[in-house]
């Protein structure tokens, strides 16, 4: 018996080493959300015994947190959660493993659920799936019209000048939001700058294993390094303003769409897709976006 059905490129080219890396992203996503509960209970003890700042957490804050011995472990979690990750992205296409973080949500959103004793209610579980929703059918999408191929010094270029101006706006408009301390506008922040430090790990862990190493690749690293150590602020500031499940949400929704976006825009991992692929794209991300937003307002734990 013979089918026309075609499995996506993405997946049905994946050897049985690769579809391993499928396993370890997931066990990656349930270390994220375990580091990210224990994170932020760690800045809020923090947050409880020196006091909240108007402009995002003090160098004092920040001191305050390596003698948490609840962010310590939350960051050890973490620390596991991205090796894990940048494991998966190296052997594995980035488009079929990287959104596998949105587990991560539902974990975190049941954990903290029981361990809080607070229900989400009907509007915010609502929320939750919006989100996964969303990002499944944005993966589905680039999964069916998505393709690995040789990055260009070009289109590392390219995605380098994108980093800088992303860095530059994130910096300018810190002066102007952080006194508001609004968790949205940090997570929204923090998941750019991961979706960059995806796609940056993914090109140079790729430059190491193929040996193509070079200054271009330096930038690239400094690049990660720059994004990361943002990217890990603002998520301690989310904490502060926000409750995990909506970190987790943010991270989990805007990094991938974001590494997606840069493979499908950028490096041509959608090159010849149809019109309907693009539209799906940007129906399915604002899916997800939209179910952020829902949840931070209507999580039972929001703080502003």
């Amino acid at each position: 018996m013979t089918t026309d059905l075609q499995l996506p490129d993405a997946v049905s080219n994946l050897t049985p080493f690769q579809a391993l890396m499928i396993p370890v992203a997931l066990i990656g996503a349930v270390f994220l959300s375990l580091g990210a509960q224990f994170q932020s209970r760690g800045v809020q003890r923090v947050e409880a015994r020196l006091g909240r700042q108007s402009k995002g957490l003090s160098v004092r804050h920040v001191l305050g947190l390596v003698s948490s011995g609840y962010w310590v472990l939350g960051t050890l979690m973490l620390g596991v959660a991205v090796v894990l990750q940048l494991v998966s992205i190296t052997f594995a296409p980035l488009i079929v493993v990287q959104p596998l973080g949105a587990v991560a949500l539902v974990i975190t959103t049941w954990f903290s659920s029981r361990s809080t004793g607070v229900p989400l209610g009907r509007q915010a579980r609502r929320a939750v799936w919006t989100c996964i929703i969303g990002v499944a059918i944005f993966v589905g999408i680039a999964a069916f019209v998505g393709h690995e191929s040789a990055i260009t010094r070009q289109q590392l270029v390219t995605v380098l000048v994108i980093l800088a101006v992303v860095l530059a706006l994130v910096l300018v408009s810190f002066r102007f939001v952080a006194k508001h301390r609004n968790a949205l506008y940090y997570i929204v922040g923090a998941g750019i700058l991961y979706g960059f430090v995806a796609t940056l790990a993914k090109v140079t862990l790729n430059r190491f294993v193929n040996h193509t190493f070079d200054w271009l690749t330096v930038l690239a690293i400094v690049g990660v390094i720059v994004a990361a150590s943002l990217g890990g602020y603002f998520v301690q500031n989310a904490y502060s303003s926000g409750s995990a499940d909506l970190v987790i949400a943010g991270l989990t929704v805007i990094d991938p769409i974001v590494a997606v976006g840069i493979g499908v825009i950028v490096l041509d991992e959608a090159a010849g897709a149809p019109f309907i692929a693009v539209a799906g794209f940007v129906v399915a991300a604002a899916i997800a976006i939209t179910g952020v937003f829902l949840l931070a307002k209507h999580h039972p734990q929001g703080r502003g």
